[in-house]
């Protein structure tokens, strides 16, 4: 079974990455794709019952993975755009310690979190945790799309300011 397995990847790792390439821009972001990709099908292969081809199969798990990577871009740009302050923090993140200060910025974040009201927490959960949309978020919540905006509004002032009073 694992002799198949890599005598197919073999056979379709370079038309692999150039499906990739064709669908995500950055040369760094294909490779960190088609790695994802190839790790997803190594764990999942056990689960291929050659229903469709190998490459068809292989094909559904890169679109998986690039959609992830467009929904984490998605979000960060969002969370950048609301919080400015946190791209640096990130940047700061992506030093030699990175898993380390990256485990220890989730642990900032969650204690920020926890300081807002219920309401607070919740709102911006939803919204970048969970990347809903403003309308998504309504119904969850059963609220106008309006009452999001503004209590999204209010959170992430509230999440600012809790935020820099405990980095002072």
């Amino acid at each position: 079974m694992e002799e198949e397995f890599e005598r197919n990847l073999k056979k379709f790792f370079s038309p692999l990455r150039r499906y990739i390439q064709k669908r995500v821009a950055q040369p760094d972001e294909v490779e960190e794709i088609l790695q994802e990709t190839l790790i997803a099908a190594s764990e999942s292969y056990c689960f291929f019952k050659g229903k469709s081809s190998f490459w068809t199969w292989l094909c559904g798990i890169a679109n998986h993975e690039i959609i992830d990577y467009y929904r984490k871009k998605k979000i960060k740009m969002i969370l950048f755009s609301h919080f400015p302050f946190l791209e640096n923090l990130v940047y700061e993140v992506l030093s030699p310690d990175e898993e380390l200060e990256r485990e220890e910025l989730r642990k900032e974040v969650k204690k920020v979190l926890n300081a807002l009201g219920e309401g607070y927490q919740e709102v911006l959960r939803l919204k970048y945790y969970q990347g809903l949309s403003m309308a998504e978020i309504a119904r969850k919540l059963k609220i106008t799309v309006k009452a999001v905006e503004s209590r999204l509004s209010r959170a992430r002032v509230a999440f600012r300011l809790e935020w820099e009073k405990m980095r002072a």
